[in-house]
């Protein structure tokens, strides 16, 4: 019988955990809340990583306490050494796998997209991040910590940075922008004002304004130039961050994959993907850009079938499965 492997996916706002097993089968997909051990403690982090990993095994067919060989966990807001750590001591703890693998998210994009495991990776989601590996072992990455560490984009940013751009254009202090019409029909009220009053009252959580990035996203394509200044500061986030990692790693000069991932890079952004490749071929013309093709939890699963020794058409099998399955929704009951 195959041994099962777990490859996971943790993102700030949701969370992708996939059965499989070291012959390329993909057994069950599960998706759960995002993870969050700054705000919410490693033990609450792991705790439920754990539980969602025997609901799979349940969604699978099998008792929830049915050995898995490999556990690989790519996670968001682990970007410390010893956070990495940390998790593991808690995820072993927990004995969710007799192996078990603790990385930052932003690895799994690379380890879906470039295919010899070394480049740069970007992750745009509900927040950003990147990281870089030399093809001599050697990495790179960023302290992202939020603003205090100077970081700024992804979804969350793009939606406060619309909101308060629409309510410039309101008050006098900015150019006036379609955002204003746009954006409080989302949350069915009748103005953006009434949306700020509502997240400064605690009414509604900040982390629903991530909803809005879509919007504004499709108003920038509608051609609002404040909406495109927002998407375009995004895009220089990203290139700065690229740029910055390639010359800290000696890569400017070689030819190097630059894989984009997250739910703000792999939805048909067009205007985003065009400026960051635009800006990539001045600042780092070697620089090899591409938008990750299938989930990113394929990589944690790449890294979980190559740690238990699964043979390269199971690699194959799982990505395409992977990639032809549609992502199931968020449990509605955390389990």
């Amino acid at each position: 019988m195959p041994d099962l492997v777990v490859g996971v996916d943790g993102g700030s706002s949701k969370t992708d955990l996939v059965l499989a097993d070291t012959e390329g089968r993909l057994l069950s997909w599960v998706r759960g809340a995002g993870t969050r051990p700054h705000t919410e403690g490693m033990e609450i982090t792991t705790e439920r990583l754990a539980r969602l990993g025997r609901h799979a095994l349940t969604a699978a067919g099998l008792p929830d306490t049915t050995p898995v060989s490999v556990g690989s966990y790519f996670l968001a807001n682990v970007d410390r050494r010893t956070d990495e750590r940390l998790a593991l001591r808690q995820l072993t703890r927990l004995d969710v796998a007799d192996r078990i693998l603790v990385r930052n998210d932003t690895l799994a994009v690379l380890q879906a997209g470039a295919p010899d495991g070394w480049g740069v990776a970007v992750v745009s989601g509900a927040g950003i991040n990147a990281a870089a590996i030399h093809p001599g072992g050697r990495s790179a990455r960023f302290l992202s910590l939020g603003d205090i560490t100077g970081d700024w984009g992804g979804g969350l940013a793009v939606a406060r940075a619309g909101l308060g751009a629409a309510i410039r254009a309101g008050d006098g202090r900015g150019p006036a922008t379609r955002l204003r019409q746009e954006l409080p029909g989302h949350f069915g009220l009748r103005s953006v004002e009434s949306v700020a009053l509502a997240v400064g009252s605690g009414d509604l959580p900040m982390t629903a304004l991530h909803g809005l990035a879509p919007l504004v996203f499709a108003t920038a394509a509608g051609g609002d130039t404040v909406a495109r200044g927002i998407v375009e500061r995004l895009g220089d986030e990203i290139v700065v961050m690229v740029t910055a990692l390639l010359r800290r790693l000696r890569l400017l000069r070689t030819p190097t994959p630059v894989v984009l991932g997250g739910g703000t890079l792999q939805n048909d952004q067009f205007l985003l993907r065009d400026h960051i490749s635009g800006c990539l071929a001045t600042e780092a013309p070697l620089a090899r850009p591409r938008v990750l093709d299938v989930p990113p939890v394929a990589g944690a699963l790449r890294e979980a079938l190559l740690t238990a020794g699964a043979p390269a058409a199971a690699q194959r099998r799982l990505r395409e499965a992977v990639a032809d399955r549609k992502p199931p929704p968020l449990l509605a009951t955390p389990p």
